[in-house]
């Protein structure tokens, strides 16, 4: 036998659970209608994809979570989809959510399914996905997806795989019928976890409280290694953290997981979905649900199929509507009173109490603390249960929380031994959602102001990007201006300097013509040398006219470059200088043709 250890405080209250014990765990039938909630565990919740008044198959899936954590829904059976709206929900609050009606065709008729002969040819993820498919969430606690749960950070390596069969709390006896009945089942499923997980030791734990289960798991484990472990019976010893401290002798850390530790814990009636789901390709369509209490004839222990109302599961057992005083989901320590009995059962549904009014009785009036310290010696968790009420109930979270409230597991044992009646649990609960709402609002609030401070960084840029355009575009017409001032310049220097050159070249064959002349002129005589050759004034007296007019433009430019202070006042001067030199040299060519003999004078023509 392996060694055992103990965690601090616990109590022992009654058990009552012989009530659901004596018998066999029965079928409890299909109803009449079946409201399946798009949100039965912990996470996002499922978004439908079929339509109102489509017929769908049992074991079909119906709902599907697209993105985040969470796990589809299908149907328990053949029907018709017959409305998809809000509907009373198993929840504290007694709020209505979202849910799938199904209308059962009394068929039964199965999807096709496609079982695995041996899921050790599989790969791993293969196998994860398929228990995801399969819709299995945890079945004795909050109802964490089992594939997430089933694939720990690759730096926590799990040693210890530990199966919860210790089911303290008082009435609740689903899953020591079930280890009893499907012991075979628990064992498949365990195997198929430790074969994704690869841990060093498996160990089922087990109050000393459920003799039969322990045998029948025995038996079912000859020959393999796993370990069955037998506790002492104390609530809360079903806790994940105290089986994990009484098997392993170690402490989850505070705000912890068991990861952390390397150690894991799992449902028996999670292991058996999971065998389910991989051996037999059958979803998490039904669940083992303990109707107990008073206030029924026939209580023990039923196979009910998801979304199957409380009111017809009641009906099964036999209730008696006149003795019914309470309606408890859950055990007596950690279930809350249900205001209606439409509420439909989900993946964490393990209890249903219909108790009468002396097996139950209303809780007395609160009193005020005596401060007897009672709460404190039986908290599992050794925290300050007294201090945290008073800054619970004073709404002084930052101090709760500074005492580790988070760390409570709200197992009821600091309320039960309370001598002045005090719902301690109740506060704490409210102080922990007072805190997460408190949390929320400043994670919304941070978002926003995230989102503001992008947009003014964003506003900002696009000014400055728009600044830089602006700038860019004034550069580019400055040197696109610059560039065709500087053509025009070109072109006026190479046009005057063209002109120059045509003047030059008429001067000089004018000059060429008159040596010519002259020299003739002396060779022969007057009498037979034929007249002088007349010079062309008309041509110098247009190229003095087209001289002058590239003067005035050119002196018209620089007078403008002067005005307006520009770069190219010096190429504009000394432009114009050659202009004058040239406008002087063609005055002098025609003064010279006008004085030549033979050339008929013209009217001299003023220079400006």
């Amino acid at each position: 036998m392996s060694q055992l250890w103990d965690f601090s405080g616990g109590i022992h209250p009654l058990e009552h659970k012989d009530i659901s014990t004596s018998r066999p765990i029965r079928r409890c039938g299909i109803p009449e209608r079946l409201i399946l909630p798009l949100q039965q565990h912990i996470g996002d919740p499922a978004e439908a994809i079929v339509e109102v008044g489509e017929r769908v198959l049992k074991g079909q899936k119906i709902a599907d979570v697209k993105t985040g954590m969470g796990v589809p829904v299908h149907a328990p059976t053949s029907g018709i989809i017959e409305s998809l709206t809000e509907h009373p929900v198993p929840h504290p609050s007694g709020m209505a959510d979202w849910c799938i009606t199904l209308k059962p065709d009394g068929e039964d008729q199965w999807c096709p399914r496609n079982p695995v002969d041996d899921f050790h040819a599989l790969d791993r993820d293969q196998v994860l996905e398929m228990i995801r498919d399969a819709g299995i969430s945890g079945m004795g606690g909050a109802g964490f997806p089992t594939n997430i749960k089933l694939r720990p950070p690759r730096d926590r390596k799990v040693n210890t795989l530990i199966l919860n069969g210790a089911e303290c709390e008082p009435y609740i006896t689903a899953d020591d019928m079930t280890m009893r009945e499907k012991a075979d089942e628990v064992v498949a499923g365990l195997k198929v976890m430790a074969w994704i997980l690869r841990p060093e030791r498996c160990v089922i734990g087990v109050e000393d409280n459920k003799p039969q289960a322990i045998a029948a798991l025995r038996k079912a484990t000859e020959g393999t290694q796993t370990e069955i472990a037998v506790i002492p019976t104390k609530y809360p010893s079903g806790g994940e953290k105290q089986l994990i401290q009484i098997l392993t002798g170690m402490e989850v850390p505070s705000g912890g997981i068991p990861a952390d530790i390397g150690v894991m814990c799992q449902n028996i009636g999670t292991a058996v979905a999971v065998a389910q789901a991989v051996y037999q390709d059958i979803p998490l369509i039904s669940r083992t649900v303990t109707i107990t209490g008073e206030a029924v004839r026939e209580p023990g222990n039923f196979e009910v199929l998801i979304g199957t109302p409380i009111e017809y599961l009641l009906e099964q057992a036999g209730v008696q509507q006149d003795k019914l005083s309470r309606l408890v989901l859950g055990g007596p320590m950690m279930g809350y009173t249900l205001s209606t009995e439409a509420v439909p059962v989900i993946k964490t549904t393990n209890c249903v109490i219909a108790a009468t009014a002396s097996e139950l009785p209303a809780p007395p009036p609160e009193q005020p603390c005596i401060r007897c310290g009672e709460c404190a010696e039986v908290c599992p968790m050794e925290l300050l249960p007294q201090q945290l009420f008073w800054y619970s109930k004073s709404t002084e979270f930052e101090k709760a929380e500074h005492l580790n409230l988070f760390d409570c597991i709200e197992c009821g044992a600091c309320s039960y031994v309370c001598p002045s009646s005090i719902p301690l649990v109740q506060y704490y609960r409210f102080a922990k959602d007072e805190i997460r709402v408190q949390r929320a609002e400043q994670l919304k609030s941070d978002r926003a102001r995230e989102r503001f401070e992008a947009r003014q960084a964003r506003l900002e840029r696009e000014k400055e990007e728009k600044e830089l355009r602006r700038k860019e575009r004034a550069k580019a017409a400055a040197e696109a201006q610059a560039k065709k001032q500087a053509e025009a310049e070109q072109a006026t220097a190479e046009g005057g300097a063209v002109d120059e050159r045509s003047a030059k070249s008429a001067i000089v064959e004018q000059a060429l013509a008159r040596k010519k002349a002259k020299a003739e002129a002396n060779q022969s005589s007057p009498a037979s040398q034929p007249a002088a050759e007349k010079p062309d004034t008309e041509a110098l007296e247009k190229q003095l006219s087209q001289a002058r007019s590239k003067l005035e433009t050119m002196q018209s430019m620089l007078d403008d470059a002067k005005a307006q202070q520009a770069d190219n006042v010096e190429k504009l001067e000394r432009a114009v200088a050659k202009n004058h030199d040239r406008v002087k040299r063609a005055e002098e060519a025609l003064a010279e043709a006008r004085n030549t003999p033979g050339t008929r004078p013209t009217e001299p023509q003023s220079t400006h």
